[in-house]
């Protein structure tokens, strides 16, 4: 949701920018680049959730249905909960930034174009809200498997 919105907010901009300034439009795309990016973190969250290593996107779509109840503990479904929310809710955020700085630092780029390098500036500190949620659901995730081995029992013991 938040590639979407950003995306979005920030085409809208690029939209009402070029009427000024059409020959700044491909100049001004950053920002939807950017928002883009975001929905890679949770397909990135996906593949390592719920497929052994190295074995890429295919493996994590047949794998997704193949999760059997005595093998997967409670802790484990909680820690890839964790992690899944984690990149969801920081994407959420950091695509909120990027579409409000995207759509107002390129319409404000469209009038100044010296404030170019400070509107990537505040575009890249917004992205890497989305990539700090991103580690901390890897690290959440990867160790799901390890940590909570012991803690919970099968629900059919």
């Amino acid at each position: 949701m938040g590639a979407a919105y950003g995306a979005a907010k920030s085409g809208v901009g690029i939209g009402s920018m070029g009427v000024m300034r059409p020959d700044m439009v491909m100049r001004s795309i950053i920002p939807v680049v950017m928002a883009g990016v975001l929905g890679i973190y949770g397909l990135i969250t996906v593949i390592v959730c719920f497929s052994p290593p190295l074995y890429g996107l295919i493996t994590a779509v047949i794998i997704n249905g193949k999760i059997h109840a005595p093998t997967y503990s409670a802790y484990g479904g909680y820690a890839h909960l964790a992690a899944g929310l984690t990149v969801g809710l920081s994407s959420l955020a950091a695509g909120m930034a990027i579409g409000v700085v995207g759509d107002a630092g390129v319409r404000a780029n469209a009038q100044q174009p010296k404030l170019f390098v400070s509107m990537i500036l505040i575009l890249i500190f917004a992205e890497a809200l989305g990539l700090y949620g991103l580690i901390v659901g890897l690290v959440v995730a990867s160790t799901a498997d390890s940590r909570g081995k012991d803690l919970c029992a099968p629900w059919d013991q």
